[in-house]
């Protein structure tokens, strides 16, 4: 049986509806990021963009190609580190949302 939505537009859809599921998304890129899996964080992010604000919108808002936004967030993507804090700094900003750390034992 062949699915009728794509993975894309499931996310989408819930990230619209669900802002505890969208912030969750972000949540987990940077959870990734912060344990060192680097591939698996820009992923996640990857689809964290796509189900909000997409390349386009984001792209013109921090005055990048979308095309390098989508390239720097895909699996080989290699980007630089104040490009890749520029994107997590908007899209955390847009979010409302604040990171902290917590210590763990």
């Amino acid at each position: 049986m062949a699915l009728t939505r794509s993975f894309k537009d499931t996310v989408k859809a819930r990230a619209d509806r669900d802002p505890v599921f969208r912030i969750g998304l972000f949540q987990e890129a940077m959870n990734a990021f912060m344990d060192g899996d680097v591939e698996t964080g820009k992923i996640v992010l990857r689809d964290y963009v796509n189900a909000t604000v997409g390349f386009e919108k984001l792209g013109k808002e921090l005055d990048k190609s979308p095309k390098n936004l989508m390239r720097m967030l895909s699996a080989k993507g290699n980007p630089r580190t104040d490009n890749l804090f520029a994107v997590l700094a908007h899209l955390k900003a847009q979010e409302k949302v604040s990171l902290t750390f917590e210590a763990v034992d």
